[in-house]
């Protein structure tokens, strides 16, 4: 049976945990946003801030750190990755 590496473990590890953030800050916001909208931020309701400003910061997030983290792998496991 083909073995799979350790360089393709930790990607897909990395890939299916931002995926699992990903998607519990998409729709968290969305499903709490009523309760979010009790708290205010900068003058405007936190729920409608951060659906319009907050989650778009947060998905940046992500893509620096998986960025970051992939560059990390790469060098580790440098000709490793076929």
């Amino acid at each position: 049976m083909n073995q799979v590496s350790p360089y393709w473990r930790k990607t897909r590890h990395l890939t299916a945990w931002l995926l699992v953030i990903w998607v519990v800050l998409t729709f968290c916001v969305s499903w709490f946003a009523r309760e979010l909208n009790a708290y205010s931020f900068f003058g405007f309701p936190f729920g409608f801030y951060f659906a319009a400003q907050g989650i778009l910061l947060c998905y940046l997030g992500i893509i620096v750190y998986y960025s970051r983290r992939m560059r990390q792998l790469d060098a580790e496991y440098a000709g490793d990755a076929e």
